[in-house]
């Protein structure tokens, strides 16, 4: 068996069931498929049952554990020589396991992941934070959004390695987020090599409202605290560019405020000078590199949707994603920067939500 694909599952049994069908297009096999059911209330058994006789599927339960401990449970049962890891609410398009087989084959490597995209059949929602998850103007490229990176680290939704790469790291710690780059911190830390697979992609639902997105992206900016202690110099600069915007947003937003109540005051009253009141008049200034960057934003977004209203969403996504994961990276670095606090997340049930 040359590759075993590892999902966890928690109360999703209508995305598992398109997951695999999905599985059922695929042009290259064999392959294997282990399901593990991580303590679900809505368990897919039956979806399970269903594509028993169309698919090499096996079905597992155990306790809510989080999903790097349902991965690693499905790694222990595996046959295959390389491992694949995807989330239970990605589709895969009909290439998928050949355009992996044919990298493998091409230039073999010891781990390797995939980007992601939005499907026509997502929600306007959907679309809008998988376009935020993925555009330049927001992440810089480093989901893979780029065919040529200096490193790619793979994410969890759509990453794979030999399986002797992931005995040989002892498989995902217990990080309650971020667990998925630190496997692929620790890939390069043993000098294991690992690439981009750019034609090796999936549709990814991602979340399915802007809640359940900002608990995300805010637990994604502890986690960038966490990683930085657990692997010291791992920080780049992109990665602080959602905190820098953060602060950014919210001075601008202040300074604004700050100017047109002066104005409206000063205005009132008649004491001003008229040097001063000309400058508060310019109380919308500080709004202008908001609105040209959310200008950016929507248009960038409604060309590549093809629709206004996901142009629209496209910049509320943006705004929380930035917003989000800058506040709790600034959370986190004071908690464990500056007041000397262990590793934590904040939503840490919020596992698949």
């Amino acid at each position: 068996m040359k590759y075993s694909f590892i999902i966890p599952v928690y109360n999703r049994p209508d995305e598992v069931d398109e997951l695999l069908e999905s599985f059922t297009t695929q042009t290259v096999k064999p392959f294997e498929i282990i399901i593990i059911e991580d303590g679900s209330t809505r368990p897919c058994s039956d979806v399970c049952d269903k594509y028993k006789e169309r698919l090499p599927l096996a079905y597992y339960m155990q306790e809510n554990g989080g999903p790097s401990a349902a991965r690693n449970y499905g790694v222990s049962v595996a046959h295959g020589d390389y491992v694949v890891f995807l989330d239970s609410d990605c589709v895969l398009p009909p290439g998928y396991v050949k355009a992996i087989d044919d990298e493998l084959t091409g230039n073999a490597c010891d781990a390797f992941g995939g980007a992601d995209a939005a499907h026509e059949s997502f929600t306007d929602t959907q679309k809008a934070i998988s376009y935020s998850m993925t555009s330049f103007f927001t992440t810089g490229g480093i989901r893979g959004g780029k065919k040529k990176l200096d490193k790619f680290y793979p994410r969890s939704f759509n990453m794979g390695m030999r399986r002797n790469v992931f005995d040989a790291l002892k498989g995902f710690s217990k990080m309650r987020f971020g667990e998925d780059i630190d496997f692929s911190y620790r890939i390069f830390e043993n000098g294991y090599t690992c690439r981009l697979f750019p034609e090796a992609w999936v549709w990814h639902k991602r979340r399915t409202d802007i809640k359940k997105f900002f608990k995300q992206v805010f637990n994604s900016g502890i986690a960038r605290i966490n990683l930085e202690k657990r692997h010291p110099h791992s920080m780049k600069l992109v990665h602080l560019l959602p905190m820098v915007f953060t602060v950014g947003v919210i001075f601008l937003l202040l300074l604004s405020a700050s100017l047109g109540t002066a104005y409206a005051l000063q205005a009132g009253c008649g004491t001003s000078s008229a040097g001063t009141l000309c400058i508060c008049q310019l109380w919308w200034a500080p709004l202008v590199p908001i609105a040209l960057y959310s200008l950016l934003i929507f248009c960038d977004s409604s060309r590549q949707n093809g629709s206004i209203k996901i142009g629209a969403l496209s910049v509320v996504a943006a705004f929380v994603q930035l917003g989000g994961y800058g506040l709790g990276f600034l959370k986190a670095w004071w908690l464990r920067c500056v007041l000397g606090k262990s590793e934590f997340a904040a939503f840490e049930k919020n596992f698949y939500d």
